[in-house]
């Protein structure tokens, strides 16, 4: 019963790699290296919904067995340098591993990742010499979830605790952007990218989990929930399922509307409204709808990622560039900064100075 209230997206989440269904090669290379006699440090990385947090779970499952998904939520309290404050960071463990976001603890992520790792390797250290099984046994390894978030004080942290403990634990790293990982950590670990899936690989799984779920979902239909999904296969199995749920019955007409979350709207009410006007009164209003976003949890740089998607195909071709070279300028500062509606809603001054500039310059060409 319990399963029965999961979203289809954890629900048929595959949890060994006999269950991946795209990427063979891939799974074929981490078959070969959980059965090797020592396993590095990994990282995985690339787009968001691609499988890494998935492969990483195959990876746990690989080593230890049915005890990686005897899992339970664990709060843990971490005392924060000389002073009285403390820290309530929470994370996923099984006997074998643990699974950590270290970017939740703010500006205490680097004390916060030290100690974790200090308390996981306070164990018999790896006898390298025994056979694999043993070293499963006595491995102990620590998942550690948006690496590239964590602030470079704490990345550089990671890499000396990840060598003054590399006999006793093993660190799986995952995220998004490589560049953003420091080179030292980088150089560390074996780099593993997890690409999209291709449409056809998202219409095969969206299929599977119609069949399982006894839904009938016409071609057409999963046809343009692949393309919607711009190759993520997590907002495809969770499109699939708020459509499923609008419909309200198991036959899905082949022209369902495909249901998207209120943050992408934002997004584009966003984005209209900057190449509408250029006004400092419209910029206030899209300060407040930047600020909604921030407000609903939605990521800085998925927030700067879909206002640029939306721009892009609102604006002129001759343009494009340059909106693309303010993308990344912000994109940096995001990364490098702390308050992130203070570049948001510079990314979006610049480019209403910039449309407005542009938008004169077209006009005299006419005239």
């Amino acid at each position: 019963m319990a399963s029965d209230s999961l979203l289809w997206v954890d629900k048929y989440r595959p949890s060994s790699f006999d269950e991946l269904s795209f990427h063979e090669d891939l799974t074929k290379r981490l078959r070969n290296l959980c059965s090797s006699n020592d396993i590095p440090h990994l990282l995985f990385y690339g787009p968001s919904g691609a499988g890494k947090r998935t492969r990483a779970g195959c990876v746990l499952k690989a080593l230890f067995g049915p005890r990686a998904d005897k899992k339970k939520v664990v709060h843990r309290v971490f005392k924060v340098g000389e002073s009285s404050k403390q820290v309530e960071v929470t994370t996923v463990a099984s006997s074998h591993h643990v699974e950590f976001n270290p970017s939740e603890s703010g500006n205490n992520d680097r004390l916060v990742v030290q100690e974790l790792i200090k308390d996981m390797a306070s164990f018999a250290p790896i006898d390298m010499t025994s056979s694999n099984v043993s070293i499963k046994k006595s491995l102990k390894v620590i998942v550690l979830h948006e690496v590239d978030q964590m602030s470079r004080l704490a990345q550089q942290a990671l890499r000396r605790t990840m060598e003054k403990y590399s006999r006793t634990c093993r660190i799986i790293m995952i995220a998004e952007s490589v560049t953003r990982v420091l080179e030292p950590l980088r150089s560390r670990c074996l780099g593993i990218r997890v690409g999209l899936p291709t449409e056809g690989h998202i219409q095969s799984v969206l299929s599977g989990i119609a069949k399982r779920e006894g839904v009938s979902l016409p071609e057409p239909l999963s046809k343009r929930l692949a393309q919607q999904s711009s190759r993520n296969l997590r907002r495809a199995i969770l499109q699939f399922e708020a459509t499923r749920v609008s419909v309200g019955g198991l036959d899905l007409p082949p022209g369902a509307p495909i249901m998207r979350g209120d943050w992408e709207y934002a997004c584009n009410d966003a984005a209209i409204l900057m190449t509408r006007s250029q006004s400092a009164q419209q910029l206030v209003h899209v300060r407040k709808r930047l600020q909604e976003l921030l407000a609903h949890a939605i990521p800085p740089d998925v927030i700067l990622r879909r206002l640029v998607e939306n721009i892009l195909n609102i604006a002129d071709d001759e343009i494009c560039p340059e909106i693309c070279q303010l993308s990344a300028k912000f994109d940096r500062n995001l990364t490098n900064g702390t308050k992130p509606i203070f570049h948001l809603e510079a990314f979006a001054a610049r480019f209403m100075q910039v449309y407005a500039q542009f938008l004169r310059s077209q006009a005299v060409m006419l005239d």
